[in-house]
């Protein structure tokens, strides 16, 4: 993994780097030390260099960063997690995977664990799904595209694909489904109010699935 950035990034991007590394060392104190955890920060910090609103970065990138390592905790048996987890991917982690994120969240509260990508991920949230999901009051606003890494698909109990299917890695053991769903890109917030609601009749199911009840 290349821990360096480029030598045209400037100066703030390093310092984004340092701020966010020393921040998860002491998250991750006795799991993770520095030498491990900057150079997945440099590489998160990446994948968002072309990401619209570029005043978040810095919180972007922790906060991509911190799911990376605990998702890679996980998998080394460095934390004991009792959680079921789900990843939602779907192409550019911009409408239909924030949309299952957040009503995930909305509906299980802090008894899943949930994460969200795309395969080539867009540069901002999708206005139309942020405007859907705040009518049922979800706020997605805060979110932002992100692609997924192996280490998520592979911490993670339930893989839920929506149009990508063949770009996920594949481990046993997991479930795996693929949600056919229209694509909101380019829709209308009309438009996208029947696949806000579909996303929620079938997240309602997996909930389920997984033992956790929902209201």
């Amino acid at each position: 993994m290349n821990t360096a950035i480029e030598r045209d990034t400037n100066i703030d991007a390093n310092e984004i780097v340092e701020s966010s590394t020393r921040h998860l060392s002491r998250k991750f104190a006795g799991i993770y030390d520095e030498a491990y955890i900057r150079p997945i920060v440099v590489e998160s910090y990446k994948s968002f260099a072309s990401a619209k609103i570029q005043t978040f970065v810095a919180v972007f990138t922790t906060r991509f960063a911190e799911d990376r390592l605990r998702a890679l905790a996980k998998i080394d048996g460095k934390i004991r997690n009792t959680m079921p987890s789900v990843l939602f991917v779907c192409v550019h982690n911009a409408g239909r995977s924030q949309m299952a994120a957040g009503w995930v969240r909305h509906l299980a509260q802090d008894r899943v664990e949930v994460y969200s990508g795309g395969s080539d991920p867009g540069r901002e949230v999708n206005g139309a799904a942020i405007e859907a999901m705040n009518e049922v009051g979800i706020d997605i606003s805060n979110e932002f595209p992100k692609p997924f890494v192996t280490e998520i698909v592979q911490a993670a109990d339930a893989v839920i694909t929506m149009g990508c299917g063949d770009t996920c890695p594949i481990f046993p053991g997991k479930r795996y489904e693929d949600w056919a769903l229209e694509d909101p890109a380019g829709l209308g917030v009309e438009a996208v109010r029947p696949i806000r609601d579909e996303i929620r009749r079938r997240v309602v199911e997996l909930l389920n699935d997984l033992g956790i009840e929902t209201k």
